[in-house]
């Protein structure tokens, strides 16, 4: 069993890596790769940078060159709903674009029943394992998450809110869910919240991101020790 984790950028990545064990680093289309192991666990690190396609790019490659098994997208995000506030986590259920028309994706490739990718049910069941067994609790939901190539303050939240009803909103998500969908590889996200409608804008995020990139990181491990023990 190897996993790939990706993180959009390097403070999302950064709390992953002292924990990792015999790690290596690789490069490949302009990114840098960090292989070894967590808990005992084959892992394939990296952060991937914003935006769709960047995510796309790193998720087919941990595919395609380094053979992982599972994905997990972790990091942060904006919270959508009003009941997520920061520092609360949403672990993913579906995953849609916001910015992308329906029928694109309903009526050509990769011809999907709807706008969503679904995370592996598996892996939802065994987050919710993980997430019951950690100490300190963590306020985490399970529920919709939106992706689209814009950081979303005010602009757009109340259409966005109204036609997905998302508890968040990130500029990754959807596409790493799109190429592992294709690949039939087991996919997850794990987002920790860095700004809401309330509390919202870039300077949220920068002053949140370290914290709750920490939070992310600590689920994530958590999900792995769930993964590795799993029969």
């Amino acid at each position: 069993m190897k996993v790939g984790i990706i993180c959009a950028g390097d403070t999302e990545l950064e709390p992953f890596l002292p924990i990792m064990e015999n790690c290596k680093t690789t490069e490949k289309a302009m990114l840098k790769f960090y292989a070894g192991t967590i808990n005992g666990l084959e892992i394939v690190t990296l952060f991937c940078g914003v935006c769709k396609v960047n995510a796309a790019i790193a998720t087919q490659i941990l595919i395609d060159t380094y053979h992982v098994n599972i994905i997990i997208n972790a990091g942060t995000a904006g919270g959508m709903n009003s009941q997520v506030n920061i520092f609360d986590t949403v672990i993913s259920t579906d995953v849609a674009y916001h910015d992308v028309a329906s029928e694109v994706l309903t009526e050509f490739h990769p011809w999907l029943e709807s706008v969503y990718f679904k995370a592996d049910n598996r892996l939802l069941e065994l987050s919710k394992t993980a997430v019951k067994k950690m100490s300190p609790e963590y306020n985490v939901f399970w529920g919709r998450m939106v992706t689209g190539e814009a950081f979303i303050t005010d602009d757009g939240r109340k259409e966005i809110n109204e036609m997905f009803a998302p508890l968040t909103v990130d500029m990754e998500t959807g596409s790493i869910a799109h190429v592992c969908y294709v690949n039939k590889i087991p996919f997850i996200s794990i987002r920790s919240v860095t700004d809401t409608e309330t509390h919202s804008g870039i300077d949220n995020f920068e002053a949140n991101c370290e914290k709750a990139s920490i939070i992310a990181k600590n689920i994530t491990v958590s999900l792995l020790e769930e993964i590795k023990n799993d029969k």
